[in-house]
This record gives C-alpha cells, structure tokens and sequence, in this order.
C-alpha cells in the first residue's frame, strides 16, 4: 500500500504523463454518458483498433440512446458486426429499451444504479459513473490489475484475496470527485482537476501504452520511481492454446445483376451466437484433396481456428453444397449488396472481405456518402 504522500506523487506523476500523451480517441472528451457507455461496452475484451472501426458507424446508426431503444435487434447485431461477443450487443440494446420504458430514457449516473443494468458489470458501471460523471469510483481491468500489481510488487493471485487487494489498491489510488472549475482540463472532462474518470483512464492507458504484458517500457513510466518490481511480474500460467481446423462453404450465384451468397442463419435458440449468420460448413470428409480459395487464421479465447474456405469448382458443381449438413440448419441466398444489414459473425465477415465479394465497412460508407 502507497503512503498518503507517495499516493499524492502517484496520481500527480501519472496525470502530468496523462495530459501529455494520451491517445487522441474519439470517446475521450465527449460530454455524452450514453457515448461513453457505448464505447466502454465495446471495449470490454476488444481491441481499440477494432472499436475504432466501429464505434462512429454505430452511434451515426443509432444517434441517442432512443434510437437505439427503438431499434430492432437484428440491426444491432448488423451494426456491430465484427466486433465480436455478441451478448455485449444484445445487453446494450435489452438496456436502452429499460432505460427508455422504465427510467423515462435518463442513464443512471451513479455506479450503484448502472450496475442494475443488463450486461453491466462492475467494470462498465464504474468506468461509465466515473467517466461520464464524475464519480470518485475506480475502474480495474486487467491492465489497471497489471500496473497495480507491479508498483506493490505482488505476484498475480487468480483468488478471491488477490482480487481484494487489487480493488482496494485502486479505490485507494482515485481522486475525490471534484466541482468544475477554471483549473484544469484533462482529456476526459474539461474544467475537473484530475477527476476520477482521467485518473482512470490514465491507469488504463499506462497500462496498455506503457507497462505492457511483455518487455514494458519501464524507461518511459511516469510512476517508474515508485514500482516494487521495474518490470515483468509473476504472473500464473496461462491455459493452453487449442488448434482446430474447420471448413467452410463459399458458394456465390447471380440472378440477373445480382450476386448472392449462400449464408446459414444459426439457431435463435443457440447458446453461442444466436440468429447471427455465418458461412455454411463443410465437413473433413467433403474437401479431403480439394485446394482451399482461402487459408486464415482466427483466434477466440483459448483456440485457434484454422479456417479454410472452399468455392465449387465451376457453376454446375453441386458437390461441396450438397455435403452442408441441413437437417439443423436454415440457409439463405443473401444479396451481396445486403450484407452489411445482416448480423454476420466475426469470421464470415473477414472471409468475405478477405475474397472481395464484401467491401471493407469505411470503404462502403465513404462510397454510399
């Protein structure tokens, strides 16, 4: 535990270092909360990168928390598209019809009350109460748990005492909330000195910039004088990774001047992806001796999916469509040029963009605009 004046030179360090050098993202800064909850929802085990390429294109489809109410799932699923973790998206949108039929459409502000929210946990409740409003609240992912972890000098727990120590090392480390005034502007909220959601986002950001996982860049840390342990940490072993191969189905028709695609729409009842649509599969047997269209990587949790996409070889062939297994599954030809109004998993969509019959998302809106 930090002394309450090396908690002081702590928060004073990282915020000097915050001010200098945060990323310029395009939900830091915004006066918004239902912005802010949007984007800490998809950040939530994602990427920034990847947020990056959605985030505006989701809040121009669904402007207002209303709009997102008023919208039906499907929709939501098409705009999100890509990003992954599909139940994310389901909850966002189950929370904005409660908030507009039951809170008369106003975003708790309070960490206690958004965490009565679909799909909120106490990492979003807490980044949005603190971000959006100001409340004295910490924020731990795993890159506030990593920076933690390594200024104490303590080893990764996976238990319920190291988790403790964690969150009260945070809680201890959080600005008191602050009336605005004259002074101060940081990245997050203008006219706050240091208010909770910079420190948070400062801690986040050191974390993921600075003291990263492997090789952190110790010489560049604004709080490098006070860290116990200067660099990696023990940390527990991590599960192994799993390979699977898989095959999929990439069958294109065109009736007139339309091409079409064939795409299977998944159980609405299934337990991972429900009514999401993705490329047919194939089984082993079907494509032994057959020369893939398509070899990619894709990687989820602990597995990685090595995936190869296959075409019939010319228009009458009806082999490889003939092998997709249709007692359980519901197939449609889809418009190519209505693809990106379908929920499409993750995979089918890098699929379809890697063999061109789909144009990449920004491509097709500065062309539509």
């Amino acid at each position: 535990m930090l002394t309450a004046r090396r908690t002081i030179e702590f928060r004073d360090h990282l915020m000097s270092w915050y001010r200098e050098h945060a990323r310029a993202l395009p939900w830091r800064g915004i006066g918004d909360p239902y912005h802010t909850w949007v984007s800490e929802v998809m950040l939530q085990q994602t990427r920034v990168a990847a947020v990056l390429e959605h985030y505006a294109a989701f809040l121009r489809r669904f402007p207002t928390l209303l709009a997102l109410a008023l919208a039906n799932e499907t929709e939501v699923l098409a705009a999100w598209s890509g990003l992954g973790y599909y139940r994310r998206a389901r909850m966002l949108h189950k929370a904005a019809k409660f908030i507009t039929q039951e809170r008369g459409g106003v975003l708790p502000s309070t960490a206690v009350e958004l965490r009565t929210l679909p799909g909120v946990g106490d990492y979003t409740c807490a980044a949005i109460a603190s971000i959006a409003f100001g409340e004295s609240v910490a924020v731990v992912d795993g890159n506030v748990e990593r920076v933690l972890l390594r200024v104490t000098g303590r080893a990764e727990e996976k238990t319920a005492a190291g988790r403790t120590f964690v969150k009260r090392q945070a809680a201890a480390l959080v600005p008191a909330s602050q009336v605005r005034g004259k002074e101060g502007s940081g990245p997050g909220m203008g006219g706050l000195v240091n208010p909770p959601g910079d420190h948070n986002q400062a801690m986040m950001e050191l974390g993921a910039t600075i003291c990263l996982p492997r090789a952190p860049l110790c010489l560049h840390c604004p709080v490098f004088a006070l860290c116990k342990t200067r660099g990696e940490h023990k940390t527990m072993p991590r599960g192994e990774v799993r390979s699977k191969p898989i095959a999929y189905l990439l069958d294109l028709r065109k009736r007139g001047t339309i091409t079409e695609v064939l795409l299977e729409e998944r159980d609405h009842t299934a337990s991972l992806m429900p009514g999401m649509f993705e490329l047919p599969p194939l089984p082993e047997d079907a494509v032994e001796g057959r020369e893939p269209a398509l070899r990619v990587r894709h990687g989820i949790t602990n597995t990685n999916y090595y995936v190869r996409v296959f075409q019939p070889e010319t228009r009458e062939d009806e082999t490889l469509r003939m092998a997709v297994p249709t007692k359980t599954r519901v197939l449609h030809w889809v418009p190519v040029k209505r693809l990106a109004d379908k929920p499409l998993t993750g995979l089918a969509r890098k699929i379809l963009m890697r063999m061109k019959v789909m144009k990449p998302k920004a491509l097709a809106e500065s062309v539509a605009e």
